[in-house]
């Protein structure tokens, strides 16, 4: 097993149905049998983090009202998101452990909706790699040090997943989303936009600060300090090989496709999910 993990962060597409969780499971399995210590990252499944804003209007008059309570109400979604992908890993067999952000040693201060991460001290991240298990995290929160729950705004999954890699000492960390990679244009709306393999720091940076919302711009910034190339790619893709869009310095320098299985000595073999019904199933919210 090597010593460096590889970072997973799961978007809520990625996690919107029992059939997506199971398969999510199954990558993070792959990474596993390749040698790879691996740590997850869950963003809120499917539409969830909607759900619990009407639930919270709902009951508040307004979920601008309610700060601490929301905050509390909002880390649910990537709780739940993180629980029901640890319970995926445990029914293949795979020791996986759930962790809130703060359980994670994600550490922010600030008000609530809108913290910023001060440190990571990831020393249970560590126990628990050490003793060949999946730590799954709940993106989007954080601990205070008085011990409140935040939130750090929306999006910002994509920003645990870089700060732990950060902490962990990967050299790249992965976003498994419901797009190819990154477009010249928005793939859902230009369905023959064309794909973009490879992107700097600055590209990527200023994409995201023009409304491109496939990855958050300060995971970009958090890549370019600490040197970490960022892949961005479809859940459907092949956990072998090189696939979707691979994000660091602009002249590159030899390293596309570290963390990838081809790399590892592991065998071909489908990881797509070809002729699996990816999409059935109801949304997760709906299975408590």
């Amino acid at each position: 097993m090597r010593e460096t993990p590889v970072v997973l962060k799961f978007g809520g597409a990625a996690l919107a149905t029992p059939a997506r969780v199971r398969h999510a499971a199954r990558r993070i399995a792959r990474w596993r049998d390749a040698g790879w210590p691996v740590v997850a990252v869950a963003s809120a499944c499917g539409r969830s983090t909607e759900a619990i804003l009407r639930r919270v209007e709902g009951v508040a008059g307004s979920w601008e009202l309610a700060g601490r309570e929301l905050d509390r109400a909002l880390a649910t979604g990537e709780l739940l998101a993180s629980s029901l992908l640890s319970a995926a890993l445990l029914g293949r067999g795979v020791p996986a452990y759930g962790l809130a952000g703060g359980e994670a040693g994600i550490v922010a201060t600030g008000a609530h909706g809108r913290a910023e991460v001060i440190e990571v001290v990831p020393h249970r991240l560590r126990s628990l790699l050490d003793r060949g298990v999946v730590p799954v995290v709940a993106g989007f929160q954080a601990a205070r040090p008085d011990g409140e729950t935040v939130t750090l705004g929306r999006g910002t999954s994509d920003v645990s997943a870089a700060h732990l890699a950060a902490a962990l000492g990967s050299s790249s960390f992965h976003l498994v989303k419901d797009v190819r990679g990154v477009h010249e244009q928005d793939p859902h709306r230009h369905p023959t936009a064309r794909l973009l393999p490879r992107l700097g720091y600055d590209d990527m940076e200023r994409l995201a600060h023009d409304g491109a919302r496939v990855v958050h711009p300060d995971a970009v910034r958090l890549a370019r300090r600490h040197g970490l190339l960022l892949r961005i790619y479809h859940y459907r893709s092949p956990t072998e090989g090189d696939h979707g869009t691979t994000i660091g310095p602009p002249s590159g320098n030899g390293r596309r496709g570290e963390h990838g299985l081809a790399r590892a000595g592991a065998r071909p073999r489908d990881a797509t999910g070809a002729g699996r019904n990816l999409n059935g199933g109801e949304e997760c919210l709906s299975m408590v």
